[in-house]
């Protein structure tokens, strides 16, 4: 939606933004696979909230979730994790970002946990 620019703004990096420039489908492809993985992850929060139906095994991926989530804020610690094009800035917060998203998971699995328990429909 945002084109190059945004690719940039949001630190994906000079690569991505060029070739978002040169109209390649890459950029548009990644993002896309980020999003849909995002929205299943956001599938499972409404579930256990039971704002919406049930999902299988659904302590498995909560549990599963909270843990990429935790173990991705932890790359800020990790120089060889990321790409010489993206700034410090970009990296602790990218990482901030993703601690609190994981720690909200973690904490909303740990207290939805009772209810989350195989029932017989």
């Amino acid at each position: 939606m945002g084109g190059p620019d945004w690719y940039r703004f949001f630190g994906a990096g000079e690569e991505m933004a060029k070739a978002a420039e040169q109209g390649r489908w890459m950029p548009t492809i990644l993002t896309l696979f980020i999003a849909a993985i995002l929205a299943g992850w956001a599938a499972y929060a409404f579930a256990a909230a039971g704002k919406i139906v049930r999902l299988p095994l659904i302590r498995t991926a909560l549990v599963l979730i909270s843990a990429v989530l935790l173990l991705r804020s932890l790359a800020v610690f990790s120089p060889s994790f990321w790409a010489p094009e993206h700034s410090l800035a970009f990296r602790i917060w990218s990482s901030a970002i993703v601690l609190v998203l994981g720690a909200c998971f973690a904490l909303g699995t740990w207290r939805a946990w009772p209810t989350l328990s195989v029932k017989a429909a």
